[in-house]
């Protein structure tokens, strides 16, 4: 009983561990600590400095009432606590699935009937053997998440949110998700040295609690040329959600469905009769995964070309390459393609069949995307439509007439023509934005996005394209869009700066839109929107992605109402 005090305390440390972690990193974004204000000191009540001859962050004041700061405040907090608690859900659920898909590996699911028969006939009754199999379970989620939180204590609270839009990161992660995509497909396998290994599975002769520890390492060690692929894909994406908690939360949902399975087949043994036998199918899983692999890879490859506005990836491109990976993956899904470790496919299963369709479907859903269709369900994927060679669909449904002068605007050629959605004709500047909102005596929405931003292109695709939040923000605001992973628009000498926030020097347009993000709206996550006066003076709390329509124009409604309330 005393040891298994000693798992239950070694368990709630992990979990208690992983909590204070996500309170650290929403510290790290709500700190007003370190921000410097115009009268050289520090306070959460003056004005804010003007961190750059080209970005002005308040005019005529002296001061700011506390009470509409803590209003702010306390907005932002629960807006960026939800936003994030949905991030963390959705890499909890893709954990979950890789979980579920790795329990499917060949390496993985031949091991079921003879770690649940170990346990059955070491144990002197069901009740110790389900016990055994529990804390099997639990150990093997104390692994897995202990890894997850090594990579989030490894990368800190700023850079897990500026992994995403990091371009030599995203490359990296394009070769890394290469090389994975190749393992399945049988090129190599990958494998931690034998000695390793087999130092681990010696140890799980042991008995009592470390035994079971053991037992927990070596399935996770000796399952490593399956499973690594898999966990390397969840921990890249976990991390290029900017969300510091993410890795460990992904190997939460990883190893809960990993270790599901043994434990409920160790409850009821009988199950085991009711699994497929193992054969050439638990290979094909691997191959349909590599297949995916790829096309996730090319998502990185295609931000580092964003970013870096290599175009070389363009939206047609990128579709065709989706298209051709896809139309593999079917072919091979009905036997007409076969890799080196491949049994022959004598017949069609029903689930083979009705994934094939599935595979199929979506390759033809694909094909009029080449010539400028939304593709609303996977746009937030795709590059930009701007970078679309050609669009049959271009110009229908826009009216040019009162946005003539767009082309002189600062930046407009370099940023409209890989546009991110079509009928917007934004700036790309903040000053001369805030100075035709004074002009033409309307308010200003401050759109936060980047080129790598999923979130920001589904916002696009989904709720921008609406005619009435179209209609709203064309014809009630003036709109600039800044982009905070601008890497190849560099500032000319005499704007550049160094932030008083991180101390780093400002020389790149995308530096510059994030230190004004994270300075003035105490936020550094995409996409984030901001409805200002012509001060600049906040009208409404900020909004992060909002995919309700509805919810979405009674934003820019209550922008509008607050802006001619202050006429």
């Amino acid at each position: 009983m005393k040891n298994y005090k000693y798992v239950l305390l070694l368990t709630l440390t992990v979990l208690a561990f992983s909590f204070k972690l996500s309170f650290a990193q929403e510290d790290t974004l709500l700190s007003f600590d370190d921000i410097e204000f115009s009268d050289g000191t520090v306070s959460d009540t003056s004005s804010l400095l003007e961190v750059s001859d080209d970005i002005v962050f308040s005019e005529g004041t002296d001061s700011i009432d506390q009470q509409v700061i803590d209003t702010e405040v306390e907005s932002f907090s629960i807006e960026n606590s939800n936003e994030n608690s949905e991030s963390l859900w959705g890499i909890f659920i893709a954990g979950l699935i890789g979980g579920f898909a790795a329990f499917l590996m060949p390496c993985i699911f031949p091991m079921v009937p003879l770690t649940v028969s170990f346990f059955t006939k070491k144990s002197g009754n069901k009740t110790q053997a389900v016990t055994q199999a529990l804390l099997y379970g639990i150990f093997i989620i104390v692994i897995y998440v202990a890894l997850g939180m090594l990579i989030t204590i490894a990368f800190g609270p700023e850079a897990m949110n500026q992994i995403s839009t990091n371009g030599v990161f995203n490359f990296l992660f394009f070769l890394l998700l290469v090389v994975f995509a190749a393992s399945f497909f049988g090129a190599f396998e990958i494998t931690l040295p034998s000695s390793f290994v087999n130092k681990i599975d010696s140890n799980s002769d042991k008995g009592g609690l470390l035994g079971l520890f053991f037992m927990s390492a070596s399935l996770a060690v000796v399952s490593f040329s399956c499973t690594g692929p898999i966990i390397g894909t969840l921990l890249v994406e976990a991390a290029t959600k900017g969300e510091r908690l993410g890795p460990a939360i992904g190997m939460f949902g990883f190893s809960l469905a990993l270790a599901i399975p043994f434990v409920l087949f160790a409850m009821f043994p009988s199950m085991l009769k009711s699994l497929p036998k193992s054969g050439g199918w638990l290979n094909s899983v691997k191959v349909v995964l590599g297949f995916l692999e790829l096309a996730l890879a090319l998502k990185f490859l295609s931000n580092v070309d964003l970013a870096y506005n290599w175009q070389l990836l363009d939206r047609e491109v990128f579709l065709s390459l989706w298209i051709v990976i896809f139309g593999l993956m079917g072919l091979y899904l009905i036997g007409k393609i076969r890799f080196s470790h491949d049994s022959p496919l004598a017949y069609l299963s029903v689930p083979r069949t009705m994934l094939a369709i599935i595979v199929f479907s979506f390759v033809v859903y694909m094909i009029p995307g080449l010539w400028g269709a939304p593709l609303r369900s996977i746009a937030a994927f795709l590059p930009p439509i701007g970078t679309q060679d050609f669009d049959v669909s271009a110009g229908i449904g826009t009216s040019n007439n009162h946005n003539a002068d767009a082309v002189n605007r600062k930046h407009y050629t370099h940023f409209h023509s890989r546009a991110t959605i079509k009928g917007f004709y934004p700036y790309y500047d903040y000053n001369e934005a805030l100075a035709a909102a004074q002009e033409q005596q309307k308010p200003l929405l401050i759109d936060f996005t980047g080129w790598t931003c999923v979130n920001c292109r589904k916002m696009e695709a989904d709720v921008w394209s609406n005619q009435e939040v179209k209609n709203l923000i064309n014809n009630e605001f003036i709109l600039v869009e800044l982009y905070v992973d601008e890497h190849d628009l560099s500032l000319p000498e005499s704007e550049q700066y160094v932030s008083p926030q991180t101390g780093k020097k400002i020389n790149t347009v995308g530096k510059k839109n994030t230190d004004f993000q994270i300075t003035q709206f105490r936020s550094n996550s995409q996409p984030l929107y901001a409805i200002v006066d012509s001060k600049g003076e906040l009208l409404v709390p900020t909004s992060g992605a909002n995919y309700d329509i509805e919810k979405y124009a009674n934003y820019l409604k209550s922008g509008i109402e607050a802006y001619k309330a202050t006429k």
